[in-house]
């Protein structure tokens, strides 16, 4: 049987919501939520490897033009039942997030929850330099990721240092904050040690 937590997070090879992955708790995971309660989501929002569409749902249930982008089908159609089931008007679309350079529009704010640290560090330099691509200048970026201050079990792939994290945004981006937080797994009971990161696109 796979480890839940050995899967590759939204990998753009196989689908990884066949099965349940860890870090779809059926909720926006706590810190992003907290976010958008203290109004930090503004304008249009692009929710990069959105899943099942959670945090996609969460700006557009707040009035916001929200739409979420992955390449895993099967999680796109459940995010759009969501929509549906719930009365929300968002955007769904399936695309690589390596490729969100070409995207074609530009977004006030960009959510990331749990999706950066999957990438390799060849590809997060790509990857971020897209988003820094669809941002407008002055808008926000908010970036989820896993931490390696976790260390209990079972263990998590893809942890990030903070510097690691911090080394992503030095070129045309002001890093505003890196928080340590916990988010939410169907796995580990506690939460797994995640940080934070808020940045501005310069």
């Amino acid at each position: 049987m796979t480890d839940p937590c050995a899967v590759h997070a939204h990998s753009r090879s196989a689908d990884p919501y066949v099965g349940r992955p860890p870090w779809d708790i059926g909720a926006p995971q706590p810190a992003m939520l907290t976010l958008a309660q203290n109004g930090a989501f503004r304008g249009r929002v692009l929710d990069v490897g959105c899943g099942t569409g959670e945090h996609t749902l969460m700006a557009a249930a707040s009035g916001l033009d929200a739409t979420g982008i992955d390449l895993a089908a099967g999680a796109l159609q459940a995010a759009e039942r969501k929509a549906h089931h719930r009365g929300v008007r968002a955007r769904f679309v399936h695309y690589d997030a390596l490729r969100v350079a070409e995207f074609g529009e530009t977004f006030d704010t960009v959510l990331d929850s749990l999706f950066l640290h999957a990438f390799t560090a060849a590809d997060r330099a790509v990857y971020v330099n897209g988003l820094r691509t669809v941002l407008r200048p002055g808008g926000r970026l908010f970036v989820l990721c896993y931490s390696d201050r976790h260390t209990s079990e079972p263990d998590v792939p893809h942890k990030l240092s903070q510097n690691n994290l911090e080394s992503g945004f030095t070129d045309g981006w002001a890093l505003e904050s890196v928080k340590p937080t916990v988010c939410s797994s169907n796995v580990h009971a506690d939460g797994i040690a995640a940080w934070l990161a808020t940045c501005t696109r310069i």
